[in-house]
């Protein structure tokens, strides 16, 4: 059965020109992209799609990461998509990302690690809410 999910290129994949490369790849492993926008985060908005680990000690300097230039954002889409994605992307930290995953390739470190995808269907129906409207996912 189809599964939808949420992935965001991070603004340094996306200041490094590397937003289609992502794409293709995204592409090229079956996932179907249903919406998809370029924009930019508040500092407000940043604060509340990662309020979960506002009492991190990294919080206040991935807010202000993810407010420094453009995201895209993306509703993908295909069979077992969150894990599918998750395999994808590679590990956070790109120093333990399998070759040929997106972090292996494009993430400079554990903290400008390129891509965003949703780690279960509760986070992923959230973070599309967060960026997409119903009509948007239709």
């Amino acid at each position: 059965m189809s599964e939808r999910t949420f992935s965001m290129i991070k603004p340094d994949a996306v200041s490094a020109g590397q937003a289609g490369d992502i794409l293709g790849m995204l592409e090229k492993a079956g996932f179907r992209i249903l919406a998809l926008r370029m924009t930019r985060m508040t500092e407000a908005q940043a604060r509340a799609f990662y309020a979960v680990h506002k009492e991190r000690p990294f919080y206040a300097g991935l807010v202000k990461f993810m407010t420094e230039g453009p995201i895209v954002v993306m509703a993908l889409e295909r069979e077992d998509a969150i894990r599918k994605l998750r395999d994808v992307m590679g590990a956070t930290n790109p120093a333990n990302a399998a070759e040929g995953t997106i972090r292996k390739r494009f993430a400079s470190n554990i903290e400008r690690n390129c891509i965003h995808g949703s780690d279960a269907p509760e986070t992923a129906e959230t973070e599309l809410r967060f960026f997409f409207s119903t009509a948007d996912l239709l």
